[in-house]
C-alpha cells in the first residue's frame, strides 16, 4: 500500500472528513482491522484566508509549497490537496516537489463521465467559480462543461463557505438557499451538480429525486484509497 499524503486544514472541518474516508474506504476494500497509510500536514487556515480575500496568491502558494514538501517529506508517495480551490496551483506545486499529486478535477470528472453527463452544475469558492483553472480543465481534458450560477448567487454560496462552513456552522437557511441555486442550475440544463469545495458536502445532502450531487471529498478521498493500492480508475496525477 503507497502512503497517502494529505495537505489539510483548509479546512479542518473537511479535512477531519477525508482523514475518515481514507480510512473507511482502506478498510472496506481490505476487510479486517486495515487502515489507509498516510502522512497529513494540516496548515492554519486563519492565517491564508485573508490573503486569498486580498487576492495576494503569491503569499497562498508560499504556505502551499511549503505544507506540500513538509508531506513529501513526511514520506507520502503521493499528494491530495484537500480543497479544491488551492488545486489553481497544481502546476506550481508540481515543480516544488518530486511526488505526484491526485487532482481533484480529474477524480470528479471521473465520476461524471462514468454517471454519462456532459454539462454539470458547479458550486465553490468564487476562486472555484470563476477563474478557470476547475472550469477549463474539465472542459479541455475531459469534454465536460460545467455551469456557474449568476453574480449574485456566486457571492452567496462563497460567502456561505468561508463565514458558515470553515468555521463549522451549519445554517438551515443556507441549506435552503443552496438549493433553490441547484435548482436554477438544473433548469439551465445542468445534468448534476459538482460541491466543487470540500465543505460543501458538510451543507448538502443528495435528495430522493432531485438532481444527482458529485460530492468532490468523497470522491477525491475514494481516488486515494485506490491509488494507493494500485486500483486503476482511469484517474491521472499531475
Amino acid at each position: 500500500m503507497k502512503t497517502i499524503g494529505l495537505l489539510g486544514g483548509m479546512t479542518s472541518e473537511s479535512s477531519l472528513v477525508y482523514y475518515k474516508l481514507v480510512n473507511e474506504m482502506a478498510r472496506e476494500k481490505l476487510g479486517g482491522s486495515h487502515s489507509a497509510k498516510s502522512v497529513m500536514v494540516s496548515v492554519d487556515f486563519g492565517e491564508i484566508e485573508p490573503h486569498m480575500e486580498r487576492g495576494e496568491w503569491e503569499r497562498v502558494l508560499a504556505f502551499m509549497i511549503g505544507a506540500s514538501r513538509a508531506v513529501e517529506k513526511g514520506g507520502a508517495d503521493f499528494l491530495v490537496l484537500c480543497t479544491n480551490t488551492m488545486h489553481k496551483f497544481v502546476d506550481e506545486i508540481s515543480r516544488g516537489i518530486s511526488i505526484p499529486i491526485l487532482h481533484i478535477v480529474d477524480a470528479t470528472a471521473a465520476g461524471i463521465r462514468k454517471a454519462g453527463m456532459k454539462k454539470v452544475g458547479l458550486l465553490g469558492t468564487r476562486f472555484t467559480m470563476e477563474e478557470d483553472f476547475y472550469k477549463g480543465r474539465l472542459l479541455e481534458k475531459h469534454g465536460i462543461t460545467a455551469l456557474v450560477p449568476e453574480k449574485p448567487a456566486r457571492e452567496q454560496v462563497h460567502k456561505v463557505i468561508m463565514d458558515e462552513l470553515s468555521r463549522g456552522i451549519i445554517n438551515p437557511a443556507s441549506r435552503d438557499a443552496y438549493w433553490r441555486i441547484i435548482n436554477d442550475l438544473a433548469v439551465r440544463g445542468a445534468e448534476g451538480i459538482i460541491l466543487g469545495c470540500t465543505e460543501i458536502p458538510l451543507l448538502v445532502k443528495p435528495k430522493r429525486g432531485a438532481i444527482p450531487l458529485f460530492d468532490t471529498t468523497a470522491i477525491h478521498a475514494g481516488a486515494a484509497v485506490d491509488l494507493a493500492l494500485d486500483i486503476t480508475e482511469g484517474v491521472g496525477g499531475k
